[in-house]
C-alpha cells in the first residue's frame, strides 16, 4: 500500500469512529400534564430506546424523591414534588441528562 492511501485509510476510519460515537447522544424531555404528574419522555439519537432507562427525581439537598426506569416506550411518569426538584435520565457513562424542574412547562 502506498503512505497517501494508508493516511487515506486511517482518516476515514478515524472519522467514521467520531460520528459513530456521537450517534447514540441521550434526549430527554419532561412535561406537566396539569394533574400534579410529570411525564418524561427519552430516546437516543440514534433511534435506539430509552426503554429501562433509570430516572431520578432528586430534591433541592440531592436526596432522591423518587425512581424508576423509563417503560417500553421511553416515558417515566411521577407524581410532582413540592419545591426545588431535578429529573435525571442516567442512560449509563456519559449519557446523563439534568432537567431542573423550574424549566419544566405545562
Amino acid at each position: 500500500m502506498h503512505t497517501k492511501t494508508i493516511i487515506n485509510s486511517l482518516l476515514i476510519s478515524g472519522l467514521l469512529t467520531a460520528s459513530a460515537a456521537f450517534a447514540h447522544s441521550p434526549m430527554c424531555s419532561c412535561y406537566d400534564n396539569g394533574d400534579k404528574t410529570i411525564t418524561c419522555e427519552g430516546a437516543f439519537s440514534d433511534g435506539s430506546s430509552a426503554a429501562g432507562v433509570t430516572m431520578q427525581v432528586k430534591g433541592a439537598n440531592n436526596k432522591i424523591i423518587t425512581q424508576g426506569k423509563m417503560d417500553k416506550v421511553g416515558n417515566y411518569t411521577f407524581k410532582k414534588p413540592a419545591g426545588d426538584y431535578k429529573v435525571v435520565f442516567d442512560g449509563g457513562p456519559g449519557h446523563q441528562i439534568e432537567i431542573n424542574g423550574k424549566s419544566i412547562k405545562k
